[in-house]
């Protein structure tokens, strides 16, 4: 009979477990989808700031090989990802939108652009706003206060980028910590709930003398293992979708390279650690506190 109860009591500690660690893997799960849509849209970001075009006209005096000494020394700085020189040619295709236009301008101007060369180039996101921007145009025209005349860029742009996409972030942070809390609130319980069948044993530890980090150490290990276990199965469903999704949607080749599975990975381990230590230590102080007759 006794053999039985210690049977039944041991599935039960063992299915209890199992319960934590699907919860923590479903929870993860989730957060992980949450974070990647963030990478994923900090790169849609990233991509949308570097193709900001900033266009730098010179004096009339400068022939073109000054212009294009002056586009290869741009090219060295570390501020400018990509740097092409534009002719007054290029530059009436692009202004035009078909020859027949383009031919009768040059008609007008002596079968001449009347654009002058220039040179434009993107940024590197990280400098794409006004303070960034108004920092390179300065250092420009201070570099070359001979030779550049204009710098010229779209504000407008530039801050319907930055707003555009600080409001998605915003609403990603909120439901991540959202479901941060719902997942240590419910994971708290459910860990309880595993921890209910070993109360006698932590209050039978606790009054022949074994202090409390004694007692705690096997049950916090055991979390530690779960929130492991539990991050490398939410992975798992996290990569699962991303190869699936990877069939349909070409933004997903290009966003989530190695090294972002490998931040994502390492991230929902310590989230799985941590919610799971976290739980397992607030609920081993309650019932460390509880008098043995509050136990039953």
């Amino acid at each position: 009979m006794g053999k039985d109860i210690e049977k039944y009591g041991r599935r039960g500690l063992q299915s209890g477990y199992l319960s934590v660690v699907v919860g923590i893997s479903l929870v993860l799960f989730m957060l992980g989808l949450v974070l990647g849509a963030y990478f994923g849209l900090e790169h849609t970001q990233n991509a949308a700031k570097e193709n900001i075009e900033i266009d730098l006209f010179f004096n009339p005096e400068l022939n073109d090989s000054d212009i294009k000494l002056i586009e290869q020394e741009l090219k060295g700085w570390e501020n400018i990802k990509s740097v092409w020189f534009v002719s007054p040619e290029r530059a009436l295709e692009v202004f035009q939108s078909n020859e027949v236009e383009a031919n009768e301008i040059k008609a007008i101007f002596n079968d001449k652009s009347p654009f002058p060369p220039s040179v434009s180039f993107n940024p590197i996101g990280s400098i794409v706003d006004k303070q960034g921007l108004d920092a390179i145009k300065q250092k420009i025209l201070s570099t070359y206060p001979e030779q550049v005349a204009e710098v010229n860029y779209d504000e407008n742009r530039v801050a319907q980028v930055n707003l555009g996409f600080l409001q998605w972030i915003y609403l990603f942070v909120a439901i991540g910590v959202l479901l941060t809390v719902i997942a240590f609130a419910m994971i708290n319980n459910t860990i309880r709930l595993a921890l209910y069948s070993k109360r006698f044993t932590i209050k039978t530890m606790q009054l022949v003398g074994a202090k409390s980090g004694f007692i705690r150490k096997p049950f916090l290990w055991n979390s530690i293992i779960q929130g492991f276990l539990s991050a490398i199965i939410g992975m798992s469903l996290l990569m699962a979708v991303f190869f699936a999704l990877k069939r349909y949607m070409e933004i997903v080749s290009s966003t989530y390279n190695f090294e972002t599975f490998l931040l994502l990975f390492g991230v929902l381990i310590c989230l799985g650690v941590l919610i799971s230590l976290l739980s397992t230590w607030f609920a081993l102080n309650k019932y460390l506190r509880k008098r043995l007759d509050n136990l039953y």
